[in-house]
């Protein structure tokens, strides 16, 4: 794992499997930041969320806890600390950040900088529940093996639109969390 964080190669995009689609024109990126949560042990896993139905950005997806960065924020690295104790109920102080992967932006405007940080102590999450729907735990195995991941599509926009998947048992993960749950396992700018 800490691999990935020594070896990652630059940005990632969810236009990167999308070449014919071009980038908009004076787009305007809003920065956010989200926490790729590790619980250790015997069996580690990744803490991620199911965004509630109401949600303007990305409703009903799978997605790490996370979100924009405020002004009131120090940094990336301490949003995506906030977003973590208000949308899950983590305190900042049981997290150890190891690093941070390359910044990704999505197709809705955000460049996203992902920090994987390792959860001390006994946690039990509290979700907000006007932000999150659900809160669950993937293997840390399942999302560090590539061959998990395959590619799909959806039209999008008019046009087809390819993404990385990475489903587990229910939850269909997909799009910019699949993608960076890839640079984790170390896919980095790999097609």
């Amino acid at each position: 794992m800490l691999s990935a964080l020594k070896n990652a190669r630059g940005a990632s995009s969810d236009f990167d499997l999308n070449p014919e689609i071009a980038l908009p024109e004076g787009r305007k990126l809003r920065e956010a930041a989200v926490l790729i949560a590790i619980v250790p042990g015997d069996d580690p896993q990744v803490i991620l969320t199911k965004r509630a139905s109401g949600m303007k950005h990305h409703p009903g997806q799978i997605a790490f806890p996370g979100g924009k960065v405020d002004a009131t924020d120090a940094d990336a690295r301490a949003a995506a600390l906030r977003e973590a104790q208000e949308e899950i109920g983590l305190p900042p102080e049981q997290v150890e950040i190891l690093g941070q992967l390359p910044d990704h932006e999505t197709v809705t405007g955000f460049t996203v900088t992902p920090f994987v940080g390792l959860v001390h102590g006994d946690f039990q999450p509290v979700s907000e529940p006007g932000e999150v729907s659900e809160v669950f735990q993937v293997p840390l195995p399942h999302v560090l093996n590539k061959d998990r991941f395959t590619i799909e599509h959806r039209r999008w926009q008019g046009k087809k639109r390819f993404y990385f998947i990475v489903p587990w048992g229910p939850y269909y993960i997909w799009g910019a969390t699949a993608r960076m749950l890839r640079n984790l396992a170390g896919g980095v700018n790999e097609n």
